[in-house]
């Protein structure tokens, strides 16, 4: 590889995006570009935080195969995997027909296995910035009580329901990863106390029937008649409703629930808003931001302070 693509190579992997990830084809393993040097290109893997060097050496040896003829995809080796991924990135190389080649047209920056910051988030991090734009709409709106929701624009209640609604999923998510692991440390009866609350181990029984056939059995067994437990099935209703001319009326009460469902998410507006506040809070740095800092820490004091109280 000369000097030239060598250091558009770099160039481009330095123009990455923060945040964003990059994905080797097969295995699919997602990836970080840390640093670049003049014989090296040092990348991160996230799934076990590995860190390795790419070599100049080897990347042109790999750009010598692919002047002659292009590489499929399915034949990549696991070591190669990465060099493939980064060299896609360059304005000389593209994907085609599931093969790396060279190509004189194609685009520096863009590359199939590049996921953008937004995308590469983690579901924890995609909870913190839902989270952040909820709070600070709270306090933009000053929504506090009933009342003050009915004077907001649609717009601005549109958007209070969906990042609530965000948040909700993504702290459902992150409870269950934490339940699962916090089972695993939790003996019977067992309690566990962070700093904002305690949990303890409890087991719920749930019941259902056996097959009717065993269940029938029993029944029988002991003389109990079996008219005691049968009754209409619903799912066999739905089967003669579709195969008969039975109205639904006839053997359904019908309620009707009316409720709003959110049905899009404009993950893009999100994420950009999301970079406006990082924006404003980095211009925060200075004599303003250290009295806000002092403030916060006068309160994180407070709370500390009420938590050992109590």
């Amino acid at each position: 590889m000369n000097d030239a693509d060598w250091d558009e190579l770099r160039s481009q992997c330095a123009a990455l995006e923060s945040g964003a990830q990059l994905l080797t084809p097969l295995s699919e393993r997602p990836f970080r570009v840390q640093t670049t040097a003049e014989d090296r290109i040092v990348v991160r893997f996230a799934d076990s935080t590995e860190e390795r060097p790419l070599w100049r050496e080897q990347f042109g040896v790999f750009d010598e195969r692919l002047e002659d003829q292009g590489m499929a995809v399915d034949d990549l080796q696991p070591g190669v995997e990465p060099y493939a991924t980064v060299l896609t990135l360059s304005d000389s190389y593209a994907v085609a027909d599931d093969a790396i080649v060279r190509d004189d047209d194609a685009t520096g920056g863009e590359s199939p296995f590049l996921v953008s910051a937004a995308d590469a988030r983690t579901p924890p991090e995609r909870l913190h910035d839902d989270a952040l734009l909820l709070a600070h709409l709270v306090e933009y709106l000053n929504v506090d009580d009933h009342d003050a929701l009915e004077s907001l624009d649609t717009d601005a209640l549109t958007d209070y329901y969906v990042l609530a609604s965000d948040v909700q999923r993504g702290a459902d998510g992150v409870r269950a990863t934490a339940r699962d692991e916090l089972l695993e440390r939790l003996g019977p009866d067992q309690e566990l106390h962070g700093r904002f609350g305690t949990v303890r181990r409890t087991t719920r029984t749930r019941r259902r029937p056996k097959d009717d056939e065993t269940v029938l059995a029993a029944l029988d067994e002991r003389g109990i008649p079996r008219e005691w437990v049968l009754g209409v099935d619903p799912d066999k209703l739905d089967v003669v409703l579709s195969v008969t001319d039975l109205e639904e009326d006839a053997v359904f009460d019908t309620d009707e629930d009316v409720y709003v469902q959110k049905i899009g998410v404009d993950e893009d507006e999100k994420y950009s808003r999301l970079q406006g506040l990082a924006d404003r809070i980095d211009e925060l740095a200075d004599a303003e931001g250290e009295a806000l800092t002092d403030d916060l820490e006068a309160l994180e004091d407070r709370l500390e302070e009420a938590l050992t109280a109590g």
